[in-house]
């Protein structure tokens, strides 16, 4: 199949700057040979070797995660999505898929309750009614910008390294979260209403999210962690986008998000993992939420992505994890920041929709439906929720239950207030 232009354009631009690398060092190589006038000083020297270095490791990279595409897709918001076949997909690059394909769809968890009715987000790059063909998945092409922007070029697509425990561990990560654990669960289900707080620093982020998890909280930690957030250090922007991330050592050396490492196997052609939401929920507004499932399939063991109502994204294979291969032994649900306290002050970041919980529908952020999948593979709703908000005065959590919302709750805050300086 003939490339588009898009992928043309692209190659073509990367090898227009490649001849410029080229070039600069060319020219100051001979150039110093010439004339010791015109030679750089050899700090200097050293520093463009090194930026040059940098740069070939980058594209290096970026060959390594953008795959062939059949067609590409411009999104309004300025990304570019392209339509990969599936067989292609970052996944199939780990030595024990290689050569393999999707698998078939497992049974979906069952339910004693009614459907929940949600009104769904979308996500931004589909809205105009483009698509990508069947065999493909869409994939947010990663560009040298995106590597760049990175505190470190290794840990591109990663979090940052921390020791992780449930309450806080004074790494600037807080949370306001509702979890249950002690127990053998085989996967989670919450609705989540999708906003767009404000992030004040490059390398803060805001999200909220489900958490699986299984093993000790230090170096062992697994988890498998799907939700929406606002990352501009990731994405350049400040749209909340759909995401997902794995680990199976607690964040140091394994697992990434979306699809920016070989692990999460995707095998829908609609959704695009990291793309921007649309439309969002407004103060006082109209409430947009997304859906998100998580569980292990009984017969292969593997854990699996659902968005909506029926939408299969794709799976976690069973071999990427220790302890997950099992079972996890605590579901976590709600919001997460970073605090860099840059300024010298809690951050002004906000969680949620940047409102207290006491302020209730359509101001303040939620979670409802939650259910936990047991050894079974049923939904089961979860009464026994435990609370926690490491900084409460500055995000904050309150749970309740109804007849149509089941089990939930309202969390988040502002960050920065009179009471959080």
């Amino acid at each position: 199949m003939a490339p588009s232009s898009s992928s043309r354009s692209s190659s073509c631009c990367c090898c227009f700057s490649s001849f410029i690398v080229k070039f600069v060092v060319s020219f100051f190589v001979v150039a110093s040979i010439l004339s010791p006038a015109l030679s750089l000083p050899s700090n200097q020297t050293f520093g463009a070797q090194k930026e040059l270095q940098k740069l070939r490791r980058i594209r290096a990279h970026l060959k390594k995660i953008n795959k062939p595409t059949v067609k590409t897709i411009k999104s309004p918001d300025g990304d570019l999505i392209e339509c990969v076949p599936s067989h292609l997909q970052p996944a199939f690059d780990h030595p024990q898929l290689k050569g393999q394909k999707p698998l078939d769809p497992p049974d979906r968890p069952k339910s004693s309750e009614p459907a929940d009715e949600v009104i769904q987000s979308l996500q931004q790059w589909a809205q105009s009614g483009e698509s990508c063909p069947d065999g493909t998945i869409p994939i947010r092409r990663t560009t040298e910008e995106d590597v760049l922007r990175a505190s470190k070029f290794g840990r591109f697509g990663r979090k940052p390294r921390r020791i992780v425990r449930r309450d806080s561990d004074g790494s600037g990560h807080e949370h306001a979260v509702a979890f249950v654990n002690g127990q053998q669960f085989y996967g989670a289900k919450a609705s989540m209403n999708v906003w767009t707080p404000q992030v004040t620093e490059e390398y803060e982020f805001s999200l909220s999210q489900i958490w699986v998890i299984s093993g000790s909280f230090g170096h062992d930690l697994n988890t498998i962690e799907a939700g929406w957030q606002i990352n501009p250090a990731l994405y350049g922007d400040k749209y909340p986008r759909f995401f997902t991330y794995w680990t199976t050592d607690a964040y140091q050396a394994t697992g990434c998000y979306n699809l920016l490492c070989s692990g999460f196997v995707q095998t829908n052609s609609k959704i695009a993992i990291g793309a921007a939401i649309s439309p969002r929920s407004s103060f006082r507004g109209r409430q947009y939420d997304i859906s998100i499932t998580v569980w292990k399939d009984p017969k292969h063991g593997h854990w699996w992505l659902e968005l909506g109502s029926g939408l299969l994204v794709g799976y976690w294979p069973a071999f990427l994890f220790s302890h997950l291969r099992m079972h996890a032994n605590m579901i976590q649900f709600g919001g997460e920041i970073v605090n860099s306290r840059s300024s010298g002050f809690h951050t002004s970041t906000q969680m949620g929709s940047g409102h207290f919980p006491d302020e209730g529908f359509s101001k303040a952020a939620y979670f409802r439906n939650i259910q936990a999948v047991d050894w079974d593979n049923n939904l089961i709703p979860l009464s026994n929720l435990q609370l926690l908000a490491d900084h409460p005065n500055c995000y904050n959590i309150r749970q309740g239950r109804n007849n149509v919302w089941g089990n939930y709750f309202y969390y988040g805050g502002p960050g920065r207030n009179v009471r959080c300086p």
